[in-house]
């Protein structure tokens, strides 16, 4: 059965190593038959959440920007990839920012397959922990009905490109190829 994956990409560079491991993803789903959406989050404009609370009553955002369409996007998938570069040790500014921003509709984001891709120049998955404890704190203790099916750890590459090659390349394949 063809699901639908949403594949969220935080990276600031295209073609970037946390890019590249999206593109495997995505290259996998496909040959399995999925429909697959990548939104690359830094061609969208997503404010800061600014903690009004007018979304805990009206379920919308008071601001105007690309966010509302990535939430419907969210909510509809059935399977969605949250890509990031590692900076110090914890998810890019952008992926948080989105995150904050499900706020609105966050009840809605359930019974959700996740899958995570972690980049970083330094090679001990490990050190990823605290941007792995981010995506988890999001998607096990705020979702309903989450599963987290994979993790992709894309280490040991710092310049763009740099992860081609790798192990984790071949994972970001498989795994799509399952989901």
């Amino acid at each position: 059965m063809s699901k639908k994956v949403l594949v969220l990409s935080a990276s600031f560079r295209k073609h970037g190593n946390s890019d590249l491991l999206c593109d495997e993803f995505i290259k996998g789903a496909k040959e399995a038959g999925n429909e697959v959406e990548k939104i690359y989050l830094n061609d969208k404009h997503i404010n800061f959440c600014k903690g009004c609370g007018v979304c805990n009553s009206t379920h919308k955002c008071i601001q105007q920007d690309d966010m509302a369409e990535i939430l419907d996007k969210m909510v509809n998938a059935d399977v969605i990839v949250m890509a990031t570069p590692i900076y110090f040790y914890a998810m890019n500014g952008q992926m948080k920012t989105l995150i904050d921003r499900t706020v609105p509709r966050y009840t809605e984001i359930s019974n959700k397959d996740f899958y995570f891709i972690l980049a970083s120049a330094d090679d001990n998955k490990a050190n990823l922990k605290r941007a792995l404890e981010g995506f988890r704190g999001f998607t096990q203790d705020c979702l309903n009905g989450t599963k987290e099916k994979g993790i992709i750890y894309g280490v040991g590459a710092w310049q763009a490109g740099e992860i081609k090659g790798s192990p984790a390349m071949e994972e970001a394949y498989n795994m799509g190829k399952a989901c």
